[in-house]
């Protein structure tokens, strides 16, 4: 039975892996940067827009102020003027000294009062101003009614000198009113500069949670991915090479994955290959040397009575011989399955003190055989690791010491713990290696041109397999310079401590 995807899965499916093409390194950054900007942007206009704003509202309220503190000072002079003209106009009251000009100059004075009131009303005052206004113009209404009358011998209903006093004091509740009304204006746009200020501090610290929060959202995306290229290279350089090398995220970086899990299989077909050619050596080589091995336990069997006989000897030979082929087939087995089983998932929380001291223990024998001493520095460290390739390392490391080491020489051996790293070296007195050298020495079958002709008995893979090992703990070994007035080789093994992969 045939299965078909319905046709909006499908579509939907399509744009998924299109955007996902779409979203490369570059297009992160570049979002990154727009989403960075626009908040700053924004922040930056509405800043610009509300400084426009309460700059345009300072000006408007300077200029209205200027004008209506221009037409108040007006209103107070034309006050005064009046109250002068009045008086003079009732101080000559009197027919006999009375000039025709007076009471014109006084209906001008009246009329300019009056032209003065209208042009600050103009101005749209406040309300209060309004009245007080009003309230002037009909205190100076009422005072001109009182000298009109009083000129045609009528007596006014209230003292001139009294009239006149709350001229002045409705001017002064005028000028008063209008020194509040500034005051109030000022505040007003004072206030709504500080408002301008709080809504622009919290809109901008709104945007800028905001591109926090995305920014933060793209750099987890970015760090999952480079965690997981991380992780695959780390795999690879350990040789665990069973599980598949996946890596989510943007496409630059997915295609990274993609080409480290073509790595992976690549490297894959190269162990099996290498694992194939070293058994199929062991095996072609392991039957003819059983065929040899019994040949020659009956030769020396027959020439067992005569010690001296030729034939004897070189039963011996080819008897020594055979072993040193069996030890060579045998490393070649071991040196193949390293990779192939690598027990990365049996690693466990190792005492390097302890191990090192079990090692030289067993040591001790071939130690005494050259009366070699040992001088040790030795601190505790623990790290995880597989027991049994560490202890490789160690015996490994040691075993050169003491082949290449005259007798009666010293073996230096240095553990501790380095910062991140572990740190083990081991120092001799042989004739050590030379620099040009030193990047071969833990190629597989390398032998030195110092190397002692007891040292090229072994097929020469120890140090190949200490270089597996250490890679199998993601760490480094290295030959570095002997200390001072030595001429030694010197290993060093940095192996990452607990945790801190």
């Amino acid at each position: 039975m045939a299965f078909s995807i319905p046709e909006g899965w499908s579509n939907a499916l399509y744009k998924h892996m299109k955007f996902k093409n779409i979203l490369s390194l570059k297009s992160l950054i570049v979002l990154g940067f727009v989403i960075a900007v626009i908040p700053l942007f924004s922040a930056v206009m509405y800043a610009a827009f509300g400084m426009r704003e309460t700059s345009a509202l300072g000006r408007t309220i300077n200029a209205q102020v200027f004008e209506q503190t221009k037409a108040i000072g007006v209103v107070l002079q034309k006050t005064g003027d009046i109250e002068r003209k009045a008086r003079l106009f009732v101080l000559l009251s009197d027919p006999a000294i009375r000039q025709p000009y007076e009471q014109q100059s006084y209906e001008n004075t009246r009329a300019s009062f009056k032209e003065a009131l209208s042009v600050l009303l103009k101005l749209h005052v406040d309300n209060k101003i309004a009245l007080l206004v009003n309230e002037l113009s009909e205190k100076e209404n009422l005072i001109y009614q009182q000298i009109i009358s009083s000129t045609n011998g009528n007596e006014p209903s209230v003292p001139i000198d009294e009239a006149f006093q709350g001229l002045r004091e409705s001017s002064r509740s005028l000028l008063r009113e209008f020194e509040n009304h500034i005051d109030h204006q000022f505040n007003e746009l004072h206030q709504q500069s500080e408002s301008l200020e709080e809504g622009l501090l919290s809109k901008g610290a709104v945007l800028l949670l905001i591109s926090f929060i995305v920014i933060s959202i793209l750099l987890v995306v970015l760090a999952r991915s480079m965690r997981q290229l991380d992780t695959g290279i780390r795999r690879l350089g350990s040789g665990e090479l069973n599980g598949p090398i996946i890596v989510a995220g943007p496409s630059d970086l997915r295609y990274l994955g993609n080409r480290l899990e073509w790595l992976r299989t690549h490297l894959l077909d190269l162990e099996i290959s290498k694992q194939q050619f070293m058994h199929n050596v062991a095996r072609e080589i392991e039957q003819p040397l059983a065929y040899i091995r019994e040949s020659t336990e009956l030769l020396m069997s027959e020439a067992v009575r005569e010690p001296d006989d030729p034939l004897h000897v070189i039963a011996k030979q080819l008897s020594n011989n055979v072993d040193k082929l069996n030890a060579v087939s045998e490393e070649l087995v071991r040196y193949s399955q390293i990779s192939a089983t690598p027990e990365l998932n049996s690693k466990e929380a190792v005492d390097m003190k302890d191990l090192l001291e079990s090692v030289i223990d067993d040591f001790q024998p071939r130690l005494q055989a050259k009366s070699i001493s040992l001088k040790m520095l030795v601190r505790p460290v623990e790290i995880d690791g597989i027991r049994g390739q560490l202890r490789g390392i160690i015996e490994q490391l040691l075993s050169n010491a003491v082949k290449y080491s005259p007798t009666g020489g010293e073996i230096r051996i240095m553990l501790r713990d380095a910062g991140m790293h572990m740190e083990l070296e081991v120092e001799d007195e042989g004739p050590g290696i030379a620099p040009e050298e030193r990047k071969h020495v833990f190629e597989p079958f390398f032998h030195g041109k110092t190397a002692q002709p007891e040292a090229m008995d072994g097929p020469g893979l120890g140090l190949a397999i200490v270089s597996e090992y250490v890679a199998n703990h993601q760490g480094a070994v290295e030959i570095i310079d002997p200390r001072q007035d030595q001429q030694g080789a010197r290993f060093r093994v940095q192996v990452p401590l607990t945790g801190k992969t």
